[in-house]
């Protein structure tokens, strides 16, 4: 009887500790990986554990002749939170380096899951306000597209912030997020501002794809987990497809006024033209993280990493591979580069989301919304901001495969584990810390 309560309190901790992983957007093999280091490391072998999007389960039988242990959490959605994924992440390393009992691992869960957010929500909004401002930087927005794009920001933040209290589904909330981005750009255009409220509109969906986690679907694709795939592709298709929803309503809305937003068609990029769009790609990255609550000490990687990927963006779009490949260029050298967030104490998972932010394809998604207001054929645009997602997605994964032989103990981790992790029990081992 003994023996079988130590089993469920050892599950259980490995399931509130998995929770916390999936629905901060971490694959379903660190799921996996690290809810089973953590019943190893509280004495419990031989658990086998299953992963789909909304449910976790735990499995274990000490012997032939005696009844199976099983123990199902469900997985509840909640706001990002980078600042507890940290902390989680901490608490599992300090576990299996034997550093803290389970009962104290246990109770220092709980106290980051209880503890309330660490910045105020007018911080939190005015971090997504930067961040439009920083896309719109990378945009070549002037002075009053910036301000625009702040605003427009800091109004999906609110807005979605009200309907998620209301309890609205995520697809009303992107639908609300994408028509409030537009129509601040027909109002902008409509009262004769000297500007181009496209980029206002870009940066709005670059925003709203950010919430989107198309990099764990893709790592549950490559890694062996099509249930866990599939699920998140679909949630992610229907959140952009939310996005689009509210975009062309507030173009159509435009149209029907007279107001002509605008197409946006950027120029060849100079020198000092780069300079401000790595700044802005920097800017626009830390901000992200910081609206996410990640730890402070983060955000000065996640600008130099966004930068980073920012300017291996530029340097192959100069070249005839087309945007899609450069997109993947850049985010294998941020998955490569991430390797370094062990250092900072912190999962890469904190630092390749935010730094992959700039990159993500806004503009290709209005270009094609503004092709099919005016009647003519967009879908090849939309289908290329697909294209790209997933080349991001799979570009960060890959840097990562790439970044393995570059760490200490790297046959220690091809042995044990199946892939590179962005989260999980590697980063348990004292020489990361």
């Amino acid at each position: 009887m003994v023996e079988r309560n130590e089993t469920y309190l050892a599950c259980d901790l490995a399931l509130r500790v998995g929770e916390i992983l999936l629905s901060s957007g971490a694959g379903a093999a660190d799921v996996t990986a690290t809810m089973l280091a953590v019943t190893r490391a509280s004495g419990i072998r031989g658990v086998t554990s299953d992963v789909t999007y909304t449910d976790l389960s735990l499995r274990h039988q000490p012997s032939n002749d005696a009844p199976e242990v099983i123990q199902i959490r469900r997985v509840t959605r909640r706001e990002v939170d980078y600042a507890v994924l940290t902390e989680v992440n901490l608490i599992v390393r300090d576990l299996i380096d034997k550093d803290i009992t389970r009962e104290e691992a246990r109770d220092r869960v709980a106290a980051a899951t209880s503890s309330g957010r660490r910045r105020r929500r007018w911080a939190i909004t005015l971090g997504w306000g930067v961040m439009g401002a920083g896309i719109a930087i990378t945009l070549g927005g002037r002075p009053v597209v910036l301000a625009l794009a702040f605003l427009a920001a800091c109004a999906i933040d609110r807005i979605q912030r009200l309907m998620a209290q209301r309890r609205f589904p995520d697809f009303y909330q992107q639908i609300a997020g994408g028509a409030v981005a537009t129509l601040i750009a027909v109002a902008a255009a409509g009262v004769g501002i000297e500007a181009n409220p496209s980029r206002v509109v870009t940066a709005g969906i670059v925003m709203l794809l950010a919430g989107i986690g198309v990099m764990g679907a893709t790592q549950d694709a490559i890694t062996g987990f099509p249930v866990t795939a599939s699920a998140r592709l679909l949630d992610a298709l229907l959140a952009t497809t939310g996005i689009i929803g509210g975009v062309t309503a507030g173009l159509s809305i435009g149209v029907l006024l007279g107001v002509d937003v605008g197409t946006l068609n950027p120029g060849a990029v100079g020198a000092q033209r780069a300079g401000l769009i790595v700044l802005g790609a920097a800017l626009a990255a830390a901000a992200y993280a910081y609206a996410s609550y990640a730890p402070l000490r983060a955000l000065l990687v996640v600008a130099m990493l966004a930068g980073l990927g920012q300017a291996a963006w530029l340097i192959v779009d100069q070249t005839e591979l087309g945007a899609t490949f450069a997109s993947a260029v850049a985010a294998v050298v941020i998955g490569l580069v991430s390797a370094v967030a062990g250092r900072f104490r912190v999962p890469p998972l904190v630092i390749v989301v935010p730094a992959i932010v700039p990159l993500l394809p806004g503009l290709a998604i209005y270009r094609g919304l503004a092709l099919l207001t005016d009647g003519e054929d967009g879908f090849p645009k939309l289908i290329a901001a697909a294209g790209t997602a997933i080349a991001l997605a799979a570009g960060v994964i890959l840097g990562q495969y790439l970044a393995q032989p570059l760490r200490r103990e790297a046959r220690w981790l091809e042995t044990r584990l199946s892939g590179p992790r962005l989260v999980g029990p590697f980063l348990g081992r004292k020489h990361d810390a």
